[in-house]
C-alpha cells in the first residue's frame, strides 16, 4: 500500500472485494486498486499494532489498529483507524475478501 502496484494488488484482492473506509466509502476491487496505483488514496508510512488473527477453515479473520501518514491526491495528512479484515484461502492463495474500518 506504500509503494502499490496494479498487478499485486489485483492478486490479493478478490474480484469480489468489499472494502469499507472509516468514511462509509465503500469500494469494489476495481476502485480500491485504482485508487492505490493513482494516488488518490497515498500511504506515506503505516503502523499496524495489536493484530489479532483467527483461521477458521479456509476464512482468516484480521484485527489490527493502524496509524499512518498520508498523502491523498496530494494532501498531507494522518489516519488512526480500527481495522477488520476478511480473507479467503483459494487455490491461488489468502485473498482479502472484505475490509472495513473505523477511526479511532
Amino acid at each position: 500500500m506504500i509503494d502499490p502496484d496494479r498487478a499485486g494488488l489485483e492478486r490479493l484482492a478478490s474480484p469480489d472485494l468489499s472494502y469499507g473506509h472509516s468514511n462509509g466509502l465503500l469500494e469494489d476491487r476495481a476502485a480500491f486498486v485504482e485508487a492505490l496505483v493513482s494516488n488518490k488514496s497515498d500511504f506515506v508510512t503505516i503502523d499496524l499494532s495489536e493484530q489479532t488473527i483467527r483461521v477458521t477453515g479456509n476464512v482468516a479473520v484480521v484485527r489490527h489498529k493502524l496509524a499512518a501518514e498520508t498523502k491523498n491526491s496530494g494532501t498531507p495528512g494522518t489516519a488512526k483507524l480500527a481495522v477488520l479484515l476478511v480473507w479467503q484461502k483459494q487455490n491461488s492463495g489468502w485473498v482479502l475478501l472484505a475490509r472495513q474500518a473505523v477511526k479511532i
